[in-house]
């Protein structure tokens, strides 16, 4: 399907776009004042690869694209049980090769292109990078990961309980069991972006992590892998978040839009004011 005619309002646009098995829905951001060839940004919603949907991204893709600013496309990619790994990053892959393919149609930088996600959305952002490279594209510019899911064994899960986090071990043992229903998947990188033992070449990354989350735990050792293989990283945890509250938490925001903005500037363009140093 071409590329609808896009708009200059900031009303989001759903389109419809080729998918690996069948129509793939998207819905694109725009910030209200539009400046030429904006960064592009893939969002990817939370749900625990399970539930979840365009609606779901509307708070941190909307702030995304007027504060990036940038062009932001939600994925709504294939759910479990219905449609379960890898049908989700075979979506996300699609996603990003339209994108890609018809930024300039949209306004948009084919050459600034960023990945971003939270919960599920975090791990298909982190296994869209490991797809990107491994295939030889999209070039993938940076990548944020929110809370993210990223370790199907589940062997570095934090204490809910002590962390007083809103999502437990069973909840998450639930999602996984739909999403990868043979084991073996769950040794896959681009299913468990933790247990790939190649982050070498990835984009820069931002890791977005709550205090009261079963999940900051990977979230952070999976930071120290990107470290570890030269990957430019930043890690930052929020005190007294818990993991529902994390994707449409103000500081957050401002943190992701920051990293963006350095991350996806045009060469040439001044750096940000505000600076802050990678962990």
């Amino acid at each position: 399907m071409a590329a609808a005619t896009p708009t200059t309002t900031r009303q989001p646009q759903d389109l419809v776009i080729p998918g690996p098995a069948g129509p793939l829905a998207l819905r694109l951001y725009r910030p209200s004042r539009i400046t030429a060839a904006l960064p592009v940004v893939l969002y990817f919603h939370g749900g625990g690869f399970v539930s979840g949907n365009l609606d779901d991204a509307d708070q941190p893709a909307s702030y995304i694209a007027e504060h990036g600013p940038a062009l932001v496309l939600a994925v709504g990619y294939a759910l479990a049980p219905a449609r379960p790994f890898p049908a989700a990053p075979e979506d996300a892959h699609a996603a990003a090769l339209w994108a890609t393919a018809h930024a300039a149609e949209l306004g948009g930088d084919p050459a600034r292109l960023a990945v971003a996600g939270d919960d599920a959305g975090g791990n298909l952002a982190a296994a869209l990078t490991l797809i990107a490279r491994d295939r030889n594209g999209p070039a993938i510019a940076a990548q944020v990961l929110v809370g993210p899911m990223l370790d199907p064994s589940m062997t570095r899960l934090g204490d809910g309980i002590r962390l007083n986090s809103d999502l437990s071990a069973a909840t998450c043992a639930a999602c996984y069991r739909q999403y990868l229903p043979q084991s073996h998947q769950r040794l896959h990188p681009y299913a468990s972006p933790l247990a790939s033992v190649r982050q070498a070449g990835l984009p820069p990354a931002l890791i977005v992590t709550a205090e009261c989350d079963v999940l900051h735990n990977e979230a952070e050792k999976y930071a120290a892998a990107l470290i570890a293989a030269g990957v430019p990283t930043q890690v930052v945890r929020f005190a007294g978040v818990n993991h529902a509250a994390l994707a449409g938490h103000r500081p957050a925001l401002d943190e992701i839009a920051h990293f963006l903005r350095h991350r996806l500037r045009e060469a040439g363009e001044p750096a940000p004011n505000k600076t802050r140093n990678p962990i």
